[in-house]
C-alpha cells in the first residue's frame, strides 16, 4: 500500500510566544520533524505582529508544509487579550500564505480531546502525550507542544476523513 507523506504545520498563536510544530503523517504513522517558539521582543504591538509573521514565514519556507492546523481563538474573561490573540493568529496565518497550504482551525478543547482524550487536559498532559506519541527524547516548550498537538489533531482527523472517504457505502 502506498501512503503519501503529508507535512503538517501546527501553530499555537500568541502575541508574545507563538509555538510551531511540524510533523509528517505517512499512512497511520506520525513523525516529528521540528518544533519551536517564535518569541516577540517587547515593543509596539504592530512590530510584534510583524515578528510573528516573519517567524512563521521562515518556518514555512524551511519546512514547506502541505497543511496547516492552527488553534482557534477562544474568548475568556478578557476581551482585549482575545483581540490581541486574534491579531497574532492572523499574522501567523498570513505567514503561511506562500506555502499554498490549506489552513484548518481547531478549538483548544477539540485538540486536547483528540490527543489526550480529555477536552479539559492541562498543558503538562499535552506535553507528555506529545513526547509519547512522537517519541521525543526530552521536554519541549509548552507552546511548541501545543502546536504539535494541533498538528497531530489535524493528522488524526485527516486519517478519519480519508478512511471514511474510502469506506464503502452501505444501503
Amino acid at each position: 500500500m502506498n501512503h503519501d507523506r503529508v507535512r503538517v504545520l501546527g501553530i499555537d498563536p500568541g502575541s508574545q510566544r507563538t509555538g510551531f510544530g511540524v510533523i509528517d503523517a505517512v499512512g497511520p504513522r506520525l513523525y516529528y520533524v521540528a518544533s519551536g517558539v517564535i518569541r516577540t521582543e517587547r515593543g509596539e504591538f504592530a512590530e510584534r505582529l510583524c515578528e510573528i509573521f516573519r517567524g512563521v514565514h521562515a518556518v514555512v519556507a524551511e519546512f514547506r508544509p502541505r497543511e496547516v492546523a492552527i488553534e482557534r481563538v477562544f474568548v475568556n474573561r478578557n476581551a482585549d487579550s482575545a483581540l490581541k490573540l486574534g491579531q497574532a493568529r492572523g499574522a501567523a496565518i498570513c505567514g503561511t500564505v506562500d506555502a499554498g497550504a490549506e489552513v484548518f482551525e481547531y478549538a483548544p478543547r477539540q485538540i486536547k480531546l483528540a490527543v489526550v482524550g480529555s477536552g479539559n487536559a492541562d498543558k503538562a498532559q499535552v506535553q507528555l502525550m506529545m513526547q509519547s506519541l512522537l517519541k521525543l527524547g526530552g521536554r519541549i516548550a509548552t507552546d511548541a507542544s501545543d502546536a504539535l498537538a494541533a498538528a497531530v489533531c489535524h493528522a488524526l482527523r485527516g486519517r478519519v476523513r480519508a478512511a471514511s472517504a474510502r469506506a464503502p457505502v452501505r444501503a
